[in-house]
This record gives structure tokens, C-alpha cells and sequence, in this order.
């Protein structure tokens, strides 16, 4: 199938703008790439060290040069359900290794750190940063340079995303990421937003929100609601990083061990002591980027990796910005419903054909490019319409299905939900941001209505609580973007903004923060650039300004004359306490040279040697 011409086209612009950064980037990776063990440059020194404390036979094998060495990286810890059940991974992943002629050891663990338990708390200003931390953190576990090949354990919010950002960093060490997967159905999804709605009203207590909460969240495994950790999982493997099918499989299951083991097999396979070398640097390329981005339009995926996807480009020298993504949403339409997008949640997408249906539907449109290479091997993504099953004791591939077992879940790129991806690039006298409609009923997405004005979610919710928010508002916050404190997520305001969506009111939200992925159903424009505390537009919005936000126009204009907001004073950025008391003060120097949200909100950008929050952010990147 010939690829679709606006994601030809975007393809095209994207290696053009790309040419100097990419090339300097391979160049950079193949200059680290050789034959042989990794190990074998070490001194005898260096290696007694690094195998210490090995059984005898791993040490054995690790003095000889014949058996590759499989370094894991882990982002375990027993608080977080998605990833506690990586604790027993380490283990079956060195008997897998041995029985493939290969060692594994544990080259270093990362800090997971849960939006759901930051949510709202101060905290959240830690956890966009955190994704670098990560970054640099796989980095150290990384340089010791014993590894012929890495698996990267992770599946939530920013973990995944900084652990593709250090493979592509050591872009000549093959990499396969290995997931847990989701915990089963619990509360249906829409019940826990009802009662969450319905306790921001007061209608209901803590006792019944702290029963819904539960019931969701309820077992080892990754929520279950399409947000970010799920577009996680289908982004590693409409990109390649992850064997077939692999994504939506439940912990501590068979079929779930069998793909950790098949995974571990497959990265001894593709080292460069063998046949099938198949370096990151290589699978991560322009089109992959590509199919990743059109993966998120078909899907309705989370609004971080508009953040996210370009830091991870970023780190494999290749520069992509909103226009690519809002293009690219144009053409691709959206094919999934999964919650918040509809009622169902990633188990009941997985049962209707999953990954599997999805990829051959969107390459049977020409909406993924095939010529790419994946940790699979030969075939393109092609070889990720099938899906693994137990025969016996041994995991077996077959095709996915071919019809949707349920169209209300999964449909047809001839008869999609929406006619494109549901995300806009938005654009006016503030700037430009993003805004998630796939979820905004038609009749929401056009708001015209006074500002109201906040400095933090908190100041809004005390405005709730004092009954100033009973009308039609644009709730604009401001001081949120990654230099001021680190971009928060917002969702705390998700169900007071709903409810009075509810009642009638026109309602929206205007922010240099972010929102969660799991965001629904209030219109908004998100992750505004120039953020408030680099001089952005925003700063100078007042309380009553008529402002007019069009999500399906992707324009939002604040009505005051051109000549008057610009000479109106920027607002005072408020001063944070919260920080000594948290350790906050410590990422000061992170806040200082980010960059700016549609740059990927990295201090690990392709440009270092410049100051990357210098540049002029009122324009598209370059």
C-alpha cells in the first residue's frame, strides 16, 4: 500500500529539517559501534569489578568472549502497581539469557515516580523533570560499557519516554523494551470520573470517592484507562522497540512470562556478535517517528507525548514539532475508542484485536510506513499485525484478527469515529499550544467567555469552593510551564471544570502546564508556548478579558486591541514555598535551561552548546 501523501510529505520535511542533526547524531553512534563483547576493551581490572559478584558460570562466560552480556535496566518499585511486578523480572530474565547462550545482570535501576500519586500535591513539579532524571540515570547504569545489548523495564508516565531517550543516547547498544502490562477491569472508568465529579460537588463523601478510587486501581499492572503508560506501550510498539502484541498482555500471567522470556531471547539475538545486528539508532529513524505519531492520532493518545515524541526524536537527531503532529492528525483518523475516548478501557481494546488489528488496518490505508526496522527482524512493522498465543509451554505466533471484534472499540479506517486524530495545534495572539478533542463532544468545542484568571490550579479550585465559577469562563493558569515549576499536570481540575460543563456553563481551559492523559471532556489549550515566565502572551490575559477558543479551527484569540495588550505589564511570576520543603530547590538549575514544551521540555536537547531558553519561542522550532 503506497503511504498516504500528507504523512509522505511530513515524512519528507521532517528528514529535511533533520539532515544536519541526524547525520551528526549517527555519526556520533557509529563511531561507538564495534564487534565483538563490549567487555573485551575493559582492563582485567575493570572487568574482575564488574563480575564480582556473579554466580561462577555467569563469570565464567563473562571472562570468555563468546556469550553476550544483556544489561537491565529497571525502573522497579513495590509502590507503583505498574511497575511491582518487575521485581521477579531480574530473575526469569537470567535463566532466559542462559538459555540463549547469553548473561544478564542489572546495570542500574531508575526512579518511577506516579502522577496518580502526585496528582495535585507538590510533587507533580517534580514529574516532567523526572523523565530526564531517568534519562541520565539509565545513562549511568549504561557507562560501565559491559553491555552488548539492554533491556529497559518501564511503563508509566515519563519512565518510558526518558528510558527510549538514554537507548537512543547509547543509540549502538540494541535495546528491547519489556513491559508488565495492565492491571484487569475494575471499576468501569466512567463510574470513577461520576463520583469523582460528584464529590467535587459535594454530593458525595471521601469514604465513596476513596471506595470508586480503589476499585480502579485495585492490583499489580498499569491503570487501565487510555492515558499516558498505556500510549506508552502501543508508541514502543507501533515503533518497533517491543516484540509484537506485546503491549496489553496482563502481569504475573503465562503468556506474560513467555513474552519477557521471548523478549530476552531476542535481544541476544540482534548484539553485533551475531547475525542480526539491530542498534536503536537504527529502528528510531524519521519514519518511525512518523508511524509513532500517526499511532497516537489513531488511538487518541495521551497529550504529553506531544511532549514527549519530541524529546524522543530529539535524542535521535531528529526535530519534529506541533505542525507535524497536527498534520499528521488531519490525515489520520481515529479508529479506537478507549477511555477517555469512549467507555472502554486497553484489556477490552486488547480482546477486540489490539495492536495486532490496529497496525494492519492503518498499513492496509497506507498510514504507516512498512520499509523500517524493528527489533522483530525482517518483514517492517508488518511482522506486528500478529499476536502471540501459548501453544503448550511455548509462545507462538499467529495473525491478528482481521474484523474488529467489537466496532465500538475498535473500527475501520473507512469508518472511523472521527475523521482525524482528534489533536489540534492552536494558534493566536497568545501563541501556540495544543488542545485533545477526540473526547470534547461537538457542541463544547467552540468557547467564547470571560477570562478567569489563576496563578495555580489551587487558586481555582478556592474559587470553586467559594461559588465564583457558577458561569461561563475560560479558566486561563498561568506559571505553569516547565521553567516556572516544572509543568504540573492540571487533572485535579478535570472534575470541577466537568461539572460545570454540566450544568450548562460554557466552559475551558487556557495553560502553559499540562494536562493528564487521561483529560476528557472540557475543551482546552494546553502546554502554551511562550510559557508566562519567558515573557508568553498569557502573562498579560486580565480577569474579564472575552477570549474565543475554536478547537476544530485550532485558533484562540483574546479580544483586546492589539496595541493594548501589548503595552499592558507582564504578570509577576508568584513566589513557591513548597520547594525547600520538598527538595523543589534542588531541580532549580533544570528549570533554568529547559526548553520549552514544544522542544520537548528537555535540558537534553540536540543543541546544547546554546541555552536552549534564549531562543524565540513565539515561533515554530527549526
Amino acid at each position: 500500500m503506497t503511504i498516504n501523501a500528507t504523512l509522505k510529505d511530513v515524512t519528507a520535511r521532517i528528514i529535511k529539517r533533520s539532515t544536519q542533526t541526524r547525520a551528526a547524531y549517527l555519526a556520533a553512534v557509529e563511531s561507538q559501534m564495534r564487534e565483538g563483547p563490549r567487555r573485551m576493551r575493559l582492563t582485567e581490572g575493570n572487568l574482575a569489578h564488574a563480575s564480582a559478584a556473579c554466580p561462577l558460570h555467569d563469570k565464567t562466560q563473562l571472562f570468555g568472549a563468546k556469550w553476550p552480556n544483556i544489561g537491565i535496566i529497571t525502573a522497579y518499585n513495590d509502590m507503583l502497581s505498574a511497575h511491582q511486578p518487575f521485581e521477579k523480572y531480574p530473575e526469569i530474565i537470567r535463566k532466559a539469557a542462559r538459555k540463549s547462550g547469553a548473561v544478564a545482570q542489572v546495570a542500574g535501576g531508575v526512579p518511577a515516580m506516579c502522577d496518580g500519586v502526585t496528582q495535585g500535591q507538590d510533587g507533580m513539579e517534580l514529574s516532567l523533570f523526572s523523565r530526564d532524571v531517568i534519562a541520565m540515570s539509565a545513562a549511568v547504569g549504561l557507562s560501565h560499557d559491559m553491555f552488548d545489548a539492554a533491556l529497559y523495564l518501564g511503563v508509566c508516565d515519563k519512565i518510558v519516554p526518558g528510558l527510549i531517550m538514554a537507548a537512543l543516547r547509547f543509540g549502538w547498544v540494541p535495546a528491547v523494551f519489556i513491559p508488565a502490562g495492565p492491571m484487569p477491569s475494575g471499576l468501569p472508568n466512567s463510574e470513577k470520573a461520576r463520583i469523582r465529579q460528584e464529590f467535587a460537588q459535594g454530593k458525595v463523601g471521601r469514604a465513596a470517592l476513596l471506595k470508586a478510587e480503589a476499585e480502579s486501581y485495585h492490583s499489580p499492572g498499569t491503570c487501565t484507562f487510555y492515558g499516558t503508560a498505556n500510549s506508552n506501550q502501543m508508541l514502543m510498539e507501533i515503533m518497533g522497540l517491543q516484540l509484537p502484541g506485546s503491549s496489553f498482555i496482563n502481569p504475573n500471567t503465562p503468556l506474560r512470562d513467555a513474552m519477557t522470556e521471548a523478549g530476552v531471547a531476542r535481544a541476544a539475538q540482534i548484539t553485533s556478535m551475531g547475525n542480526e545486528y539491530t542498534p536503536p539508532a537504527y529502528v528510531v529513524d524519521e519514519k518511525a517517528i512518523v508511524n509513532g505519531m500517526a499511532g497516537l492520532m489513531a488511538t487518541g493518545g495521551s497529550t504529553n507525548l506531544a511532549i514527549h515524541i519530541i524529546a524522543i526524536a530529539r535524542a535521535a537527531g531528529i526535530i519534529i514539532n506541533w505542525d507535524d503532529l497536527s498534520d499528521i492528525s488531519k490525515a489520520v483518523p481515529l479508529i479506537c475508542k478507549i477511555y477517555p475516548n469512549g467507555l472502554a478501557d486497553v484489556n477490552h481494546f486488547h480482546a477486540a484485536g489490539g495492536m495486532g488489528y490496529l497496525i494492519a488496518e492503518m498499513l492496509s490505508s497506507g498510514l504507516l510506513h512498512d520499509d523500517v526496522k524493528t527489533i522483530a527482524g525482517e518483514g517492517g512493522i508488518a511482522r506486528y499485525t500478529q499476536e502471540p498465543v501459548l501453544d503448550g509451554d511455548s509462545m507462538v505466533y499467529r495473525a491478528a484478527p482481521s474484523q474488529s471484534l467489537d466496532p465500538e472499540i475498535l473500527s475501520h479506517v473507512d469508518k472511523p469515529f472521527r475523521h482525524d486524530g482528534g489533536l489540534s495545534l492552536i494558534k493566536g495572539n497568545l501563541g501556540r499550544a495544543v488542545s485533545k478533542v477526540s473526547a470534547v463532544s461537538a457542541e463544547h468545542q467552540k468557547v467564547s467567555a470571560p477570562a478567569m484568571v489563576f496563578d495555580n490550579q489551587n487558586a481555582l479550585m478556592e474559587a470553586f469552593k467559594a461559588g465564583q465559577c457558577e458561569r461561563d469562563f475560560i479558566a486561563v493558569i498561568r506559571f505553569q510551564g516547565p521553567a516556572a515549576n516544572g509543568m504540573p499536570e492540571l487533572h485535579k481540575l478535570t472534575p470541577v471544570l466537568g461539572a460545570l460543563q454540566d450544568k450548562g456553563f460554557q466552559i475551558a481551559l487556557v495553560t502553559d502546564g499540562r494536562m493528564s492523559g487521561a483529560s476528557g471532556k472540557v475543551p482546552s489549550a494546553i502546554h502554551m508556548c511562550p510559557e508566562a515566565l519567558h515573557g508568553g502572551p498569557i502573562g498579560r490575559v486580565r480577569d474579564g478579558d472575552m477570549m474565543h477558543l475554536d478547537c476544530e479551527a485550532g485558533t484562540l484569540h483574546v479580544d483586546v486591541a492589539p496595541a493594548e495588550f501589548e503595552a499592558r505589564p507582564l504578570a509577576e511570576a508568584p513566589k513557591y514555598r513548597s520547594r525547600a520543603a520538598l527538595g523543589m530547590n534542588m531541580f532549580g538549575a533544570m528549570r533554568r535551561v529547559v526548553s520549552s514544551a514544544e522542544e520537548g521540555a528537555t535540558i537534553l536537547g540536540t543543541l546544547e552548546d546554546a541555552p536552549l531558553h534564549t531562543r524565540d519561542l513565539t515561533k515554530a522550532p527549526v
